[in-house]
């Protein structure tokens, strides 16, 4: 599944470039100038002293330049990729912190513009406060409820909020990805936006796919499946993310951390791991707590009481019905209408218009499940 990845743009980094090229060409005029050239006194073709000096320190400058822009543009460009699985919330944060990066940037190199030449002034005061920026923008989103408090701004409900979690990006667990049910949620309807895959993720289903045991393999190809359909479906965006803490070794321990960092819900159905994401604050969307909770109220081998109301449709029927309306069907036991009657679930069926529950009088012959 190849990596989404969203990089500062190209002009940001000529646009840095280029202010190193002038100050570049800047330098080497003036220094041009301090070796006792002249203008007009050919030194090289049609170039004078002082325009040789400007053109060596301007291309000496495009090459410097090149490689002090990407460096300055790193932590910038990492932040951008991130920006897919970030919350309304940091995206604000990161806005706030870049303007203050650039007021805290201009504060800091508006000395520069009154102090030596202007024309190698100006593209040093226009560095830093890009510089400057960036960083703020990075820290806004690593540190964005903190800076929103700081400029006096309500924190969003999005992390306090639990009825909010379905607004967050999700994390992938390991065991989600392996079960494949998270294909039917999606495509229900009850899950949508972004999903977020971490490498230990993907390294670990890639191991399980490469074991030498049948059923290992079997669970890592599965999962690896699972992300490559869920991509496909509409309304889902799954992105890969980096691996923020490669200091933390254990997989269960990076998503948390993963987790608190980005402000997303931990998607998985570990209930271990649940329990512990929970105790970190993370929130955490169980799919086993959520098959439990659809999980029928009556299953086949349970017994139930009941209150037979009225006679079925095939003889010797009689049928009641449980608290919720499921519609119960009790064989041999008109008998019994207008009593409660204990009976022996022995299949349950599942139509468009509901459940019917079919059994028969608890003590009855056959009453084993058929």
């Amino acid at each position: 599944m190849p990596p989404r990845r969203s990089r500062v743009p190209g002009p940001v980094v000529e646009t840095l470039r280029l202010l190193v090229v002038v100050v570049g060409a800047q330098i080497g005029y003036l220094a041009a100038a301090a070796t006792g050239a002249e203008t007009g006194t050919a030194v090289l073709g049609a170039f004078d002293g002082l325009w040789l000096g400007a053109v060596l320190g301007g291309a000496f400058g495009y090459v410097v330049g090149g490689g002090v822009a990407r460096a300055t543009v790193t932590a910038v460009d990492r932040a951008s990729a991130q920006m897919l699985g970030r919350s309304a919330e940091q995206v604000l944060a990161g806005a706030v912190g870049a303007t203050v990066g650039a007021i805290v940037g201009t504060a800091m190199a508006w000395p520069l513009l009154f102090v030596g030449s202007f024309s190698i002034a100006l593209p040093v005061f226009g560095f830093v406060v890009i510089t400057t920026a960036a960083l703020g923008h990075r820290l806004g989103l690593d540190r964005g409820s903190q800076l929103l408090r700081v400029v006096g701004q309500r924190r969003s409900s999005t992390v306090s909020d639990p009825a909010s979690t379905s607004s967050m990006p999700r994390l992938i667990d390991t065991s989600a990805a392996i079960d494949g049910r998270i294909l039917d949620v999606v495509r229900a309807g009850f899950l949508h936006g972004t999903f977020l895959v971490a490498p230990a993720v993907l390294a670990e289903l890639q191991g399980l796919a490469d074991a030498g045991d049948d059923l290992r393999r079997s669970r890592g190809r599965r999962g690896l499946e699972v992300l490559e359909r869920l991509q496909e479906l509409p309304g889902v965006d799954v992105v890969m993310i980096d691996d923020e803490v490669p200091d933390v070794p254990e997989v269960d321990a990076k998503l948390v951390r993963l987790a608190r960092t980005r402000g997303a819900a931990l998607l998985t159905l570990d209930s271990n791991l649940a329990k512990v994401a929970r105790l970190c604050d993370v929130r955490v969307l169980n799919l086993h707590a959520l098959t439990l909770a659809l999980r029928p109220p009556v299953v086949a081998g349970d017994d139930v009481s009941v209150l037979l109301l009225k006679p079925g449709k095939e003889p010797g029927q009689a049928v009641g019905y449980l608290d919720d309306g499921t519609m119960v069907v009790v064989e041999d036991a008109r008998d019994r209408i207008g009593s409660e009657a204990h009976v022996y679930v022995t299949s349950v069926l599942t139509t468009a218009n509901g459940r019917m529950v079919f059994g028969r009088p608890s003590g009855h012959p056959a009453t084993a499940p058929r």
